[in-house]
């Protein structure tokens, strides 16, 4: 009995190629492939979907201007749909790390589409042989078709998964600061004792952090949804008619539902991708927030009992596998890998940005991949930051007074009463012998009446941690 072939024969204008016999793309796919058996990683999910969707905005652009006829165009978004709503992201096999203006995938989406097409045309009786150039890429080059993809791609990523993430973050912060804003604790700085603050104050700085997150990422947003389509090969629009960016861009922004708009420069658009650095500049002062954030909170929840305490992190799973019963933070551990993750994609994006020579950028399909990945990755760790760690977040209040107290910058309101030298003698000494700052203001000989004294009235007042924490909430 003979074998059953794995593999097809097709071709391309350099010749012929074998494919498997089961995949949808065809002969420059699979060249590809075997030219970058780089690293196993290929373009994000979203990313592919992007570019279905450029295609389908494309056949309904050329349909109405008379590029393609009805039959294939409606076959092409079909063909599309199917690749938008997830159901051959395994067709997509080429790495990241390809040709630099991302050639290599936009043939990808070509071929499959043009397969897909073609079969659905075939099962209903048509003849039609639908071409990866010159149906489905018509009016179309890489040069546009695949940094449009990509802006498509992160625009979404930014509005429909970033900034909902963040914003559920940033709530999840000031519900603690409204539940927190009586705990005193001490402030610190220099990550030495200073005056007292609320645990409240606290997380509403956190919150706001988060928040400007927010309007960073949508302050970027203009520029990153930007596309260059229309440009073709080099921004002069070479082999569109008259009227195809305006329609297949208006196209792309009804279908996704996004702020898409027209490059304003389409040479700028074809030869720069600053929208992208820009977005990712924004992904890595996000990151440096929640570093900060993360930091604080497993300062603040060390111990259990040779560390700050102020704070109990829910325990999640055991932290040792030879300390029994030692928990660790392990949410704020992640947070912050996943930060240097994304500060270390910034780099790499922003490098990549330099590959713009002349008229093109070629170094898209990783700037691609790791603005998608730092989106994924921080949209995650904000919903996991919510769910695993800030709701169950639970506050020592004895403790967080207890270290307000003790901290002998709680001399300052002293000085407006005795001076700040004599106020500083006061805190040496206290940290010197072990004694509160009133003991050591008794000792001191500063408590009476007249120049240079404090009464006791006025000092237990000015000693109290809860009125030293000012105006703002």
């Amino acid at each position: 009995m003979a074998e059953t072939p794995k593999f097809r024969t097709e071709h391309d204008t350099m010749g012929e190629v074998l494919v498997p016999i089961d995949a949808l793309y065809r002969a420059q796919t699979q060249r590809a492939v075997e030219n970058f058996p780089i690293s196993g990683k290929t373009l994000e999910p979203q990313h592919i979907h992007a570019l279905a969707q450029v295609k389908r905005a494309a056949a309904l652009a050329n349909l109405e201007l008379g590029v393609i006829s009805q039959e294939i165009a409606d076959a092409i978004v079909h063909a599309a749909d199917e690749i938008i709503a997830g159901k051959h992201d395994d067709q997509f096999p080429i790495d990241v790390f390809q040709t630099g203006s991302g050639t290599s995938s936009n043939m990808n989406t070509n071929e499959v589409i043009a397969e897909l097409a073609t079969r659905e045309l075939k099962a209903n009786g048509s003849e039609t042989q639908v071409h990866p150039n010159d149906h489905v890429n018509a009016s179309q080059s890489s040069n546009d078709v695949f940094p449009t993809s990509v802006h498509v791609a992160v625009t979404g990523a930014l509005v429909n998964d970033l900034i909902p993430a963040l914003k559920y973050l940033s709530e999840a912060l000031e519900k603690k600061r409204v539940e927190w804003k009586d705990v005193v604790k001490s402030g610190r700085t220099h990550l030495m004792d200073a005056t007292p603050v609320t645990m409240g104050q606290v997380f509403g700085g956190y919150a706001a952090q988060v928040a400007y997150g927010v309007e960073r990422v949508e302050s970027s947003l203009p520029r990153v949804a930007e596309v260059p389509q229309g440009g073709t090969a080099v921004g002069t629009g070479i082999n569109t008619p008259e009227g195809f960016p305006e329609k297949v861009i208006a196209n792309l922004a009804e279908n996704t539902g996004l702020p898409i708009t027209e490059a304003r420069n389409h040479f700028e658009a074809q030869a720069n991708r600053d929208g992208l650095v820009e977005a990712s500049g924004q992904l890595r002062n996000i990151a440096y927030s929640l570093l900060k954030i993360n930091n604080d909170l497993r300062w603040m929840g060390s111990g259990p009992n040779t560390g700050l305490g102020e704070l109990h992190i829910p325990d999640l799973q055991p932290g040792s596998s030879i300390m029994p019963g030692k928990v660790n933070p392990v949410i704020c551990e992640a947070a912050s890998m996943v930060c240097a993750q994304v500060i270390g994609n910034d780099t790499t994006i922003s490098l990549s940005s330099t590959n713009g020579a002349f008229e093109l950028n070629v170094g898209i399909p990783v700037m691609a991949a790791n603005l998608l990945e730092s989106i994924r990755l921080l949209s995650n760790t904000c919903r996991v930051m919510v769910d695993k760690m800030i709701t169950d977040l639970n506050v020592n209040k004895d403790r967080a007074r207890f270290l307000a107290e003790a901290s002998p910058s709680v001399v300052t309101p002293l000085n407006k009463f005795i001076g700040y030298e004599n106020a500083a003698k006061i805190a040496k000494k206290a940290v010197a012998e072990g004694m509160t700052v009133r003991e050591a203001t008794v000792a001191l000989g500063f408590v009476g009446e007249g120049e240079g004294k404090i009464s006791e009235a006025d000092l237990d007042k000015a000693l109290d941690v809860t009125t030293m924490t000012g105006r703002f909430n």
